[in-house]
């Protein structure tokens, strides 16, 4: 069998390409297609495989430029010529399951989330952007919708990373899809002992605004609780202006020490609505608590007073109440085996099977 794989840009080892490295050790005999692609950004399994990139490739600056030329991708995919492959997997995030597949190919497609910029995080974006794409993107984003929903008439079978993405994917593209969630790790990750655990609490990932960092960072500073970030991003800078003596900021760091960090802090903060959020699952095999905004991915991976806490208003006051519920009700000392044994049912096993479920049944 003939298998082609659609990713949308190559550039990074986060949670969308560790899926893309889950299919490709499926199948090995797979072909990427893919708009830019850094072949050191990702790792050797990645690598292994050929590597198609479209015409966006070619384009100036392309590999720093790349989501600038996001008006051109529909076409560039349309480009792509996928003859006598008999099964096409896409990966969506960005646009990759525009593809034409031939006519005996099956498609499915593995959607992290539909284009959030054009359907729900559409104004925030927009308000965000700089003066001129301010002004291009309700003409872009509107050709872009179209498209998006015509495109998903191409896709045989839809998978969703969540149920988050599954209810949006129904909303927007009028698509039923079946959840299978994406792969971690969890066999990298382990608890320490309680006596090893510190008093801090952690934020981790990118600091970008739909994220919500900010209402971390504010929060732990009134609190006066040590608070703990690991990430960067374009909020950096402003968030370490706005934030109290309680507040470090580590940056990027190495695994070695993130998995230090995931063993022994109190909790992870979880301020922002993700489509599913791996970070808050490797913290859990970590053996440690989660607190998290009660939306998106976090419903389908955190059980609200077992393995941390869900709080309902994303706000300063929001989160500082949870944080004084969870101490008050000692959520930040549970069982590190109950958590751990949570966490194992999002190993890549697991995502092994649900997509193999899917695919046989074509």
């Amino acid at each position: 069998m003939r298998v082609a794989i659609i990713h949308y840009w190559l550039f990074h080892m986060r949670g969308g390409e560790k899926v893309l490295r889950a299919l490709c050790e499926m199948y090995p005999q797979a072909d990427i297609f893919t708009h830019v692609y850094d072949p050191d950004g990702v790792d050797d399994v990645i690598r292994a495989h050929k590597v198609t990139t479209s015409f966006i490739a070619r384009l100036p600056a392309a590999r720093r430029l790349y989501k600038h030329y996001l008006p051109l991708m529909p076409y560039a995919l349309e480009q792509l010529d996928l003859t006598g492959y008999d099964l096409i997997l896409s990966s969506e995030a960005g646009p990759a399951k525009g593809i034409i597949p031939g006519p005996d190919a099956r498609h499915v497609c593995y959607c992290h989330s539909p284009m959030r910029y054009i359907w729900d995080q559409y104004h925030p974006y927009r308000d965000n952007a700089g003066l001129l794409a301010r002004a291009a993107m309700p003409l872009i984003a509107h050709k872009l919708r179209i498209w998006d929903v015509t495109s998903a008439a191409r896709v045989d079978r839809f998978v969703a990373n969540s149920n988050h993405v599954a209810n949006r994917i129904t909303r927007f593209w009028r698509r039923e899809a079946e959840v299978v969630f994406p792969p971690v790790a969890v066999q990298d990750f382990a608890p320490v002992p309680r006596e090893e655990q510190g008093d801090y609490y952690l934020l981790a990932g990118e600091l970008v605004r739909y994220k919500r960092p900010d209402i971390a960072v504010e929060a732990f500073s009134r609190m006066k609780r040590k608070l703990l970030v690991i990430g960067g991003g374009e909020e950096r800078g402003s968030l370490e202006k706005s934030a109290g003596d309680s507040v470090q900021f580590l940056g990027k760091v190495p695994f070695a020490e993130l998995k230090h960090h995931f063993a022994r802090c109190r909790g992870l903060v979880f301020p922002g609505e993700e489509d599913f959020g791996i970070i808050p699952v490797e913290v859990m095999a970590s053996g440690r608590p989660v607190i998290a905004y009660a939306k998106g991915g976090a419903l389908d991976t955190i059980r609200d007073r077992e393995t941390g806490l869900l709080f309902e208003e994303q706000s300063v006051e929001g989160l500082i109440a949870a944080v004084e519920a969870f101490e008050r009700e000692g959520l930040d000392r549970p069982d590190p085996a109950a958590l751990t044994a949570h966490a194992a049912q999002f190993d890549e096993d697991t995502f092994r099977r649900g997509m193999r479920a899917v695919i046989d049944t074509l």
